[in-house]
């Protein structure tokens, strides 16, 4: 985003994606949502089949990471889970001025803004409901977890289960796009432009004074004034790739990235020195477990032919049904201390259906992954063709990540049988070490990535407590790149950061 003269640019890479903000719809949505606005990202249930094709949403050739390249991101394609972390994530893992206290104004205007819900159907029922009576007994009855609203009791993470909540309005996809976008809209001096994409911040010394773009493949530059500002929001991967390719970062990289022709004018003492800049790297390592009960029934959502009664329930009833939300039925955190006294969390989802090999009538998919306290890094790194991706070390570096990981899975499994689940790739009666050995050899079940990309352009390091990258005046950076590993699936700490953040810039005007 760049501002000038209290105009504000808002710079998108993607396209329209929501029905709201016209274009080509037919083309992002299967033909039963004909005669309506809805695309596929309107619709809840069809979240999953982005994953399968990423019908022209995702970043493609421009990231070696999955991540969403439209207008609103990866909140654009992504699940829309919504939960506000716990207050120790910010006493933790941020520094002064983003501790619990410091994010009580921004989460509120956040809540003000977001919608958000437990119970997705408009006629107030829950649908696909199996999975999450068999979890119950599983985790409730069975291990004496606590059953509870997930939201209203925020800093209870361990050994808790309850109802997913999601950022939706209405049945529909909720998010950036739908809120704070229109809002935006409606400003005389505000300005969206689709289709371009940045190429590096332009820049004297620490002073930003625009940015290269390409428009068609056709370079241009957008400057700014001398008292404006420019922020770069394009997630975890490519914000750190945007800083390289503008002369900031390791040395090593930027040396390479000239000797490549890739930083247009800019000699090695316009060069600023950080490499903070794609350090850090954080992703849920996660692993797939396949729970099989005669107690179950699996639902497979389809994007071209969903069953007719559920199409009627969407399309002709107050936005009812499976497909007014995105698959996961239930949701379990719990925690595990370690010797040194820091915590570590754990989190658990269950999806309608089975996966990979594993997809009877009868099968739902558990996902588990550890969130914060782990301890596993790695870096944005740039390949042959200087396109930014994951090192190969994101996931388990650190050898306590994954036996602790290993450890919670053969706590839980201890609660199956007597719920009748029985997991179907990993052994009931498998050990620590052999779960530990599963979890950390690549299969279609075990480190995948989960895409939740945060860490990479930490606070105190790459940017300041204003979200200043380090060594510059009026260049900041606002995504999950600032954003410490958190707790919960990371959109509501993402966006309370970007409220923060807002208010931080605003009281450097």
């Amino acid at each position: 985003m760049a501002q000038a003269n209290l105009e504000t640019l808002l710079i998108e890479g993607g396209g329209p994606s929501y029905g709201i903000t016209g274009g080509d719809l037919d083309a992002r949505r299967p033909a039963w949502l004909n005669g309506t606005r809805l695309t596929r990202v309107d619709v809840p249930g069809l979240y999953s089949s982005i994953f399968a094709d990423g019908g022209g949403l995702t970043c493609g050739s421009l990231t070696n990471a999955y991540g969403g390249c439209t207008i609103g991101g990866s909140s654009a394609i992504n699940a829309g889970l919504f939960f506000e972390p716990p207050a120790s994530d910010f006493d933790l893992y941020f520094p002064q001025g983003w501790k619990s206290t410091d994010m009580v104004s921004a989460i509120a205007k956040l809540y003000a803004m977001q919608s958000s819900t437990n119970i997705t159907s408009g006629d107030g029922k829950r649908y696909l409901q199996s999975g999450y009576d068999a979890a119950r007994n599983w985790l409730v009855t069975g291990l004496g977890f606590e059953e509870t609203d997930i939201n209203r009791y925020k800093n209870n993470k361990t050994q808790v289960f309850g109802h997913p909540i999601y950022d939706y309005l209405n049945g529909q996809r909720g998010g950036p796009v739908t809120n704070y976008l229109q809002k935006a809209h409606k400003r005389h001096n505000f300005h969206l432009q689709s289709g371009v994409r940045v190429v590096q911040v332009q820049r004297q010394l620490g002073q930003a004074t625009g940015v290269v773009v390409s428009i068609n493949g056709v370079e241009k530059t957008i400057g700014i004034s001398e008292c404006g500002r420019v922020i770069l929001s394009a997630g975890a991967i490519q914000t750190p790739s945007l800083l390289m390719f503008s002369g900031i970062g390791d040395p090593t990289v930027l040396a390479q990235l000239q000797a490549a022709g890739k930083l247009g004018n800019l000699s090695s003492s316009d060069w600023i020195n950080n490499t903070a800049v794609g350090a850090n790297l954080f992703d849920n390592p996660n692993t797939f477990i396949e729970l099989q009960s005669s107690a179950v029934q699996s639902y497979v959502y389809s994007y071209a032919d969903p069953p007719i009664t559920d199409e009627d329930l969407y399309l002709h009833h107050p936005r009812s049904g499976p497909y007014t939300f995105a698959s996961q039925t239930s949701v379990f955190w719990d925690t595990t201390t370690r010797a040194d006294g820091s915590i570590v969390a754990f989190q658990g989802t269950i999806d309608s259906s089975g996966y990979d090999q594993y997809t009877n009538n009868n099968t739902i998919t558990l996902n588990i992954y550890g969130t914060s306290g782990l301890r596993s890094r790695g870096a944005v790194v740039l390949d042959n063709n200087f396109i930014p991706g994951p090192s190969s070390d994101v996931y388990y570096s650190n050898p306590e990540d994954s036996a602790d990981i290993a450890a919670f899975i053969y706590k839980i499994f201890a609660g199956l049988p007597s719920a009748g689940l029985t997991p179907l790739n990993i052994p009931q009666n498998a050990t620590v070490d052999e779960i530990n050995t599963y979890i950390t050899t690549y299969s279609p079940y075990a480190r995948g990535e989960v895409n939740h990309w945060s860490s990479s352009c930490g606070i105190g390091s790459c940017v300041d407590v204003n979200t200043t990258v380090i060594g510059t005046s009026n260049l900041h950076v606002v995504d999950a790149s600032i954003v410490a590993p958190l707790t919960v699936n990371p959109q509501f700490g993402i966006m309370a950061a970007a409220e923060r953040a807002a208010e931080l810039i605003l009281g450097m005007s």
